[in-house]
């Protein structure tokens, strides 16, 4: 049963490390820019 009580307790501390790098990104405009990923390919150089 504690280790029941451990699980949980971890994975709450990983859902919260992941929410914590989702509002970083937020707040840092990661997802900003929805048009550039699109046509990227169409650019592409080859070298």
């Amino acid at each position: 049963m504690e280790v029941i009580l451990i699980l949980i307790g971890a994975s709450l501390m990983v859902a919260g490390g992941f929410l914590i790098a989702y509002l970083w990104a937020v707040k840092t405009g990661q997802f900003k820019d929805k048009y550039t990923p699109s046509v990227r390919i169409l650019f592409d150089d080859k070298k």
